[in-house]
């Protein structure tokens, strides 16, 4: 039997998917987030809860968003709020059980950079900076990051700090007072990215297929440990039947 073809970026979808169980409330963001939130809720956690920036509280997702403040997240929705009420009774409140992140620099220990590449008054680069994602890494139960795989984004650590991962390691994140858990997954064009429960140093837990392990540490500034690495489970007809017929058939994100 012919295995589906199938996109890095429809891979990247269903491996943030995998990420969300049912049940949970989901703080997620544009493009890959929502693709990967509207796939779980179609496809293994349908009592899953999708939270959007600008206010959108688990809305019926009839059709893709093109942002978080697009009024599609607000069809059918349980709440539409605001950025205070997301940001103060949910998060601050402790509800929010994922978070998605982005960073033009992830380090070490997810750290997250989205501000200067540099030094900071006079930088080579200057970033958006925070737009939320500080609070989204302090405050989420845990937090995945989606992040395009190459060496100058992953260096052994970020410019500048906007968004806390696991700081140094071990129990740095608990020591700085952050009483949420860091990142859980780092998810990427190459693989996916774990941490030790104790050291929280990173490993290597798959990498997508048409890849190696060393492709990946070879696109990685910081050591992996590839001990543990498999090859990414690749979608399946019905992943992909959702993914292009019913969350993104226009190609939106998924670009035809």
């Amino acid at each position: 039997m012919t295995e589906p073809s199938y996109s890095t970026t429809e891979l990247m979808a269903l491996a943030a998917a995998r990420e969300i169980r049912d049940g949970e409330i989901v703080f997620a963001g544009t493009g890959l987030p929502m693709l990967g939130g509207m796939l779980a809720k179609r496809r293994h956690a349908p009592d899953s809860t999708i939270v959007f920036e600008a206010g959108g509280v688990d809305p019926e997702m009839l059709h893709l968003p093109m942002s978080v403040g697009d009024s599609r997240t607000l069809v059918g929705a349980a709440q539409a709020s605001g950025l205070f009420d997301v940001f103060t009774y949910l998060l601050q409140g402790g509800r929010i059980d994922v978070g998605f992140l982005g960073g033009g620099q992830i380090d070490r220990y997810g750290n997250l950079n989205s501000t200067a590449i540099g030094e900071y008054r006079r930088p080579a680069v200057r970033f958006p900076g925070s737009g939320g994602s500080a609070d989204v890494a302090a405050l989420s139960g845990r937090t995945v990051i989606i992040a395009r795989h190459e060496k100058r984004r992953f260096p052994e650590r970020v410019d500048y700090v906007t968004a806390p991962g696991w700081l140094e390691g071990g129990d740095s994140r608990e020591r700085a007072g952050l009483r949420a858990n860091g990142p859980s997954a780092l998810v990427t064009t190459l693989g996916v990215i774990r941490y030790r429960p104790d050291s929280r140093e990173p490993y290597l837990a798959s990498y997508h297929p048409g890849h190696t392990a060393e492709d990946v540490q070879a696109e990685t500034g910081f050591l992996l440990d590839l001990s543990e690495a498999v090859e990414t489970e690749p979608p399946t007809a019905e992943d992909l039947d959702i993914l292009r017929r019913v969350v993104d058939p226009e190609g939106i994100f998924l670009k035809k």
